[in-house]
């Protein structure tokens, strides 16, 4: 079994640290949707790490898609963020690692999720009372495209762009499970409502790196929508 003594780990542990998390509700398509996206953020754009995880100045990602977590214990288990050895113990009675991420049992987990339409609400909120403090964090929200079917994401997605909450970046993935899909559909509800998006390949790290980095000149929020296979 991985540890955290055997080396510094990387992406090509991810599957590995994954597969040590069973259990009857894996959400396999769910997971594995966002295993790349994932790492991306943690490697290579958010200024976070497990020494700084109270840090006011940090930046914050919020998983909103809360019933997919294994790809986030993985990458938080590779970042140093928690043990190794705990994710043989995902979803079991004493672990703190449930079927949905907990913030007050999971170090590095800044929301507790899985009630889909939440995650962005909070990250609005988040991102106003960053400014607030004068704090230029960010803030990154991970969205699955059903779960905008939810109300209170369009309500927090016009509030966010009329706020100017440029600190905010939306990663929507879409691998196709929304109930009203239609082709380019999630760029163009964002659009709308003054949002700058772009769409790139879910497995590309190149792309995923360069659009999850940018940042607007304007005060327009940004929406990166990762494309995926679609679900099973």
């Amino acid at each position: 079994m991985l540890t955290m003594t055997d080396k510094k780990l990387g992406y090509d542990d991810l599957q590995p640290l994954m597969a040590l998390q069973t259990g009857d509700e894996k959400h396999d398509a769910a997971s594995t949707s966002t295993l790349d996206v994932l790492w991306v953020l943690y490697d290579e754009v958010l200024d976070i790490a497990a020494e700084r995880i109270n840090d006011p100045a940090r930046d914050r990602f919020f998983l909103s898609k809360g019933h997919g977590p294994r790809p986030y214990y993985a990458v938080l288990a590779a970042k140093g963020f928690i043990p190794v050895d705990w994710l043989a113990t995902f979803g079991g009675f004493d672990s703190p690692l449930g079927y949905h991420p907990d913030r007050n049992l999971v170090p590095g987990v800044e929301v507790s999720s899985g009630s889909l339409g939440h995650g962005l609400p909070l990250a609005v909120g988040a991102a106003l009372g960053l400014r607030a403090q004068g704090i230029g964090a960010r803030i990154v929200v991970l969205v699955g495209d059903a779960e905008l079917d939810e109300g209170s994401n369009a309500e927090a997605t016009e509030f966010a762009a009329a706020a100017g909450l440029s600190a905010l970046t939306v990663v929507a993935v879409d691998n196709s499970s929304a109930s009203w899909p239609w082709r380019g559909g999630l760029e163009t509800r964002f659009e709308v409502a003054g949002w700058h998006a772009v769409r790139v390949d879910g497995r590309d790290h190149a792309a995923l790196a360069g659009a999850l980095a940018r940042r607007t000149e304007s005060d327009a929020p940004n929406l990166v929508v990762v494309e995926v296979e679609a679900a099973s």
